[in-house]
């Protein structure tokens, strides 16, 4: 189902597309790609919206910088400096973080209306053309992230992309989840897949080779509460995948509710939200960013996120929704 959300201040409307099946109810928004609501029962059959997010655009645009639900690129997470250099030529980004880029700089994915289409019965095709130079990127870049909800109640949302010159592409979703509906997150449980994590200095930027996570408050081999105090990326043990491979399971024991996670991206962000303010607080929402690794443009070391000419850039992942 296709509906008028609202419209922008200079009259752009904005678009919401419910996808249904399964029990669980998902909403997208043609502003910023954003997953507006998420509705899954509970183990008793209670329904509630296990994304933060907000009833109108007002919301998003009054709190922009949280990225609730929104769909960022061209590329997610920090680059040091806003500078990469490709092929020899240096590009210059703009610094929304700091000394760095975020994100995608200061009008991202993000904070764009895309055009929406149906994909099939139950899914959503958003399409996008972000132009050579949109926020520093080099290439005019063709986009698209289809939105699919899958039995049993799955969300997979896949991107493609091509460029007419040498880019940078890591886009994902920024969906803060609270498994029991509302208040805070303390009492979820998570498990990453991941034996490694980015180490990151002050401003968040890697710093040295990744490092174990054995013996730290980073390794979720095993699952554990969560806790507070993450903005890291975990380096997936699986790497780059063709298909989706799950890696990641988040579980709230006092709904019973259940979110896997599987990607064919190498690394997982887990953002804890500890900076969330009104109408939220911190830690009413768990960010679990499948992505390439931040800085990777500066890194050689780090899987590649360069997009040529000729290329299709293809990204998949799925969020699966559960009770027990």
């Amino acid at each position: 189902m296709n509906e008028l959300f609202g419209t922008l201040s200079d009259g752009t409307p904005v678009h919401r597309w419910t996808l249904e099946r399964a029990g669980v109810r998902v909403r997208v928004l043609t502003y910023g790609g954003i997953v507006q609501s998420a509705e899954v029962p509970d183990r008793d059959g209670r329904t509630a919206d296990v994304v933060l997010g907000f009833a109108g655009p007002d919301g998003y645009l009054a709190h922009p910088e949280p990225y609730f639900g929104a769909l960022v690129g061209r590329y997610a997470n920090r680059i040091a400096d806003g500078r990469f250099t490709l092929d020899g030529r240096t590009y210059t980004l703009a610094l929304n973080n700091g000394p760095n880029s975020l994100h995608g700089g200061e009008r991202g994915f993000d904070k764009r209306v895309w055009d929406a289409e149906p994909a099939g019965r139950h899914g959503v095709r958003l399409r996008r053309i972000s132009p050579h130079g949109e926020e520093g990127f080099p290439g005019r870049l063709e986009i698209s992230a289809t939105y699919t909800l899958e039995e049993p109640g799955a969300l997979r949302i896949a991107y493609e992309a091509v460029t007419d010159a040498p880019t940078v592409v890591n886009p994902t979703n920024h969906s803060y989840f609270n498994l029991g509906g509302s208040g805070h997150t303390g009492g979820h449980e998570l498990r990453i897949d991941a034996s490694r994590i980015t180490p990151v200095d002050a401003d968040l930027i890697p710093a040295g080779a990744p490092a174990e996570v054995a013996g730290t408050r980073f390794d979720f081999r095993r699952a554990r509460k969560v806790g507070a105090g993450y903005d890291h990326n975990f380096v997936l043990d699986k790497g780059v995948t063709d298909t989706a491979v799950p890696v990641a399971e988040l579980y709230d024991p006092a709904s019973g509710r259940a979110l896997t996670v599987a990607t064919t991206e190498p690394g997982l962000q887990l953002y804890t939200a500890d900076h969330l303010g009104e109408p939220f607080a911190p830690g009413d929402g768990i960010a679990l960013e499948t992505q390439h690794f931040p800085d990777s443009p500066n890194r050689p070391d780090f899987p590649s996120t360069v997009l040529r000419p000729g290329e299709v850039f293809r990204s998949e992942t799925v969020y699966g929704f559960s009770a027990r």
